[in-house]
């Protein structure tokens, strides 16, 4: 049986690829000064890449280490894997056409995995249709990038994911109740008539915004810019993908979610619903 490939760092992935390739990644890495690392709130955040196309993993390589960030990279599915159990990273940058399990496989054990569910994931991929985004980010992913792409734009999309994971909770905020949903902000838990419902910390941000503003119509564009920090004109399909998702883990809850055609989403608190 052939051996999985191991998960490698950004200096290790290094070797084997194009000279070219491989000393760009070397360079980025020593291009980042210790200040650079120990001053950026991304410095040690851990990128793991996955990618079967070696030209593609070395350039991600490169221009998340130069941004600071902490690179590690698999060429398979299964390497991707192992080195999610090995090291749950912060991120994975994931590409959908793997050898051996597939990008949607990998996504589905990452948001299972209890040390995981919350880490980010950004697809980056050649499937542009719009069948396999929807598909995707209603796998959970934060965030959708199609090939060719701009490695700027991804170290972006990279550091807005990772600010949104890292906002803090409040250490003893109010609890936020909605009909038989409580938030309790101190705790970042959701339950539902006394059942905890596990979300993923992107969910978490978009149900206690719409909570909190309850009774006011949320632009798609609005919410894009208050929960995933991204310009309005990316992709306010994003919306509607994280919202059913939402609805669906919510139960009979989820109906106060309401849709306003052409315009965004309300929350329609039921009767009683109060903030303490």
């Amino acid at each position: 049986m052939a051996r999985a490939a191991r998960p490698t760092t950004a200096r290790s992935a290094a070797r084997g690829l194009p000279r070219s390739a491989a000393g760009a990644i070397l360079c980025a890495m020593q291009a980042v000064s210790p200040e650079h690392r120990s001053g950026r709130a991304q410095a040690d955040a851990h990128v793991l890449v996955v990618d079967d196309e070696r030209d593609i993993t070395a350039l991600v390589a490169y221009h998340l280490a130069r941004a600071g960030y902490r690179v590690t990279t698999a060429a398979t599915g299964v390497a991707a894997l192992e080195a999610v159990a090995i090291e749950p990273p912060d991120l994975v940058v994931l590409d959908l056409m793997l050898p051996g399990r597939s990008g949607f496989e990998v996504l589905e054990e990452i948001r299972r995995r209890e040390d995981t569910r919350d880490a980010g994931v950004i697809v980056l991929t050649a499937r542009r249709e719009e069948s396999d985004r929807i598909k995707g980010l209603a796998g959970g992913a934060d965030d959708y990038l199609t090939k060719p792409f701009s490695p700027e734009e991804l170290v972006l999309r990279v550091g807005a994911v990772l600010r949104r994971l890292r906002a803090p909770a409040a250490a003893s905020g109010p609890t936020v109740r909605a009909g038989g949903i409580v938030i309790d902000r101190g705790a970042h838990e959701v339950t539902v008539d006394g059942e905890s419902v596990p979300l993923t910390a992107l969910e978490y941000r978009l149900l206690l915004l719409l909570i909190e503003r309850r009774g006011r119509v949320q632009t798609r564009p609005q919410l894009l810019e208050a929960v995933w920090e991204s310009q309005p004109d990316i992709q306010t399909r994003t919306v509607d993908m994280h919202v059913q998702r939402l609805r669906a883990k919510l139960g009979a809850a989820g109906a106060q979610i309401e849709t306003v055609r052409g315009f965004g989403y309300r929350f329609q608190a039921a009767e009683g619903a109060a903030r303490r």
